[in-house]
């Protein structure tokens, strides 16, 4: 079994977890969206028992028919599980399910949040912990769709280093990065790197907008930076996304305005100026006001000037 480092440490998978391998009987999963599915599918390829809820049933009815355990409510999805996961949209959906899941918690249950909240959400969700006696560990992950059905997100974990995690942590991605003993270090770091990559990606598409704009070929664009320095596979992957006009989400505009409106909020609190977050806030609420929030955050690029209705 992989052992978990200390503090600042990472860990790679070291194989599968052969059903019955650990203490965890039974991991109830809340939240089968774009990365709770895939998730899902890992547990399950793992030799986890596995148990899941969704506000929507009918999303997570293609699990129930590869032989998942689909729950009608947030209380038979945890009740009797050893571990329980919380895959949702944002703090309020999870504190919703985790009220609901009430009758069926029992004290020493592990909780990993992995939900990107934000840092006051987290606070409130960690009260909600220790009043039903949860053992709570932050542990959001970075990656989306693909890396979620591969099993290979980065957990970014911090709180208590629980063993009843390792086949879990393990089961849905490549490595476990230790933020910290604190509840709440896993949730800043990962406001960090999904601000980069948010960002990162709008650069991508007001690059290629400039550009088309400037009557310049946008494929004259990708074959200026590709193999030089300014080269990485993210920027590949989303200006592949912008040229070829396939928006299929990943992480969709609208989860993108969530995150930077929780970056702008971490941020106020710490007294750093977020101007690149900001400004990536504006282009995503013009493209969702343009009707593509809920195609993947590279549809960006359609953002226009602030003036224009389209």
């Amino acid at each position: 079994m992989t052992r978990r480092a200390g503090r600042g440490a990472e860990t790679g998978r070291t194989g599968r977890f052969r059903k019955g391998s650990d203490a965890v009987e039974t991991v109830a999963l809340l939240g089968t969206g774009i990365m709770g599915s895939g998730m899902a599918r890992n547990l399950l390829r793992a030799g986890l028992g596995l148990r899941v809820w969704n506000r929507t049933r009918e999303k997570a009815e293609p699990l129930a028919a590869e032989g998942v355990a689909v729950a009608d409510s947030p209380a038979e999805a945890v009740s009797g599980a050893g571990v329980v996961l919380t895959v949702l949209t944002d703090g309020a959906a999870v504190a919703q399910a985790m009220a609901a899941a009430v009758p069926g918690l029992r004290a020493g249950q592990v909780w990993a949040q992995m939900s990107t909240v934000g840092v006051v959400a987290l606070e409130e969700l960690a009260g909600f912990a220790r009043e039903h006696g949860l053992v709570f560990v932050d542990a959001p992950v970075q990656g989306t769709r693909q890396p979620a059905e591969a099993g290979t997100l980065v957990v970014l974990a911090s709180g208590p280093a629980d063993p009843r995690l390792d086949p879990v942590f393990d089961a849905v991605g490549a490595k476990t990065l230790r933020a910290g003993e604190e509840a709440g270090a896993a949730t800043r770091l990962k406001l960090a790197t999904v601000g980069y990559a948010i960002t990162l990606t709008a650069a991508v598409g007001e690059a290629l907008a400039l550009a088309e704009g400037l009557g310049v070929d946008p494929d004259l664009f990708a074959r200026a930076v590709t193999g030089g320095p300014m080269d990485n596979p993210y920027l590949q992957a989303k200006m592949k996304a912008v040229l070829e006009r396939d928006f299929a989400p990943s992480f969709t505009v609208h989860s993108a305005q969530k995150d930077t409106a929780l970056i702008a909020e971490a941020a106020g609190r710490a007294g750093v100026a977020v101007d690149l977050a900001r400004a990536t806030a504006a282009r995503l609420d013009r493209a969702a006001a343009r009707g593509h929030g809920a195609q993947d955050m590279a549809a960006a690029y359609f953002a226009g000037p602030p003036d224009s209705p389209r």
